[in-house]
């Protein structure tokens, strides 16, 4: 599913015209994005939690080059679905 289809259901479930809808994706969107550059979560009760994950520095490794070299730390943002979400997806998705 692409925004264009996410923009078209709701256009179709609210009765919104498609570039309204589209604003409104655009939005929601933007605002999650803009609190998690902040650094705040973002809780949508019964969906799930946009949250910043902080990963620590750590060693890797170059291969090719045969070289090391330090990762810092760096937040990332991450999406925990809610457990009735997640049991809702595990009894109605059939994987083929």
């Amino acid at each position: 599913m692409t925004k264009a289809d996410i923009v078209a259901d709701i256009a179709l479930e609210t009765g919104l015209e498609k570039t309204e809808a589209l604003r409104a994706v655009e939005a929601f969107m933007n605002s999650i994005k803009s609190s998690l550059s902040k650094g705040t979560n973002v809780y949508l009760r019964g969906f799930g939690s946009f949250i910043v994950k902080e990963r620590a520095e750590k060693t890797g490794r170059n291969i090719s080059k045969k070289t090391t070299i330090i990762i810092p730390a760096h937040n990332i943002p991450s999406f925990k679905p809610s457990k009735t979400f997640v049991a809702e997806v595990k009894s109605k998705v059939k994987i083929k």
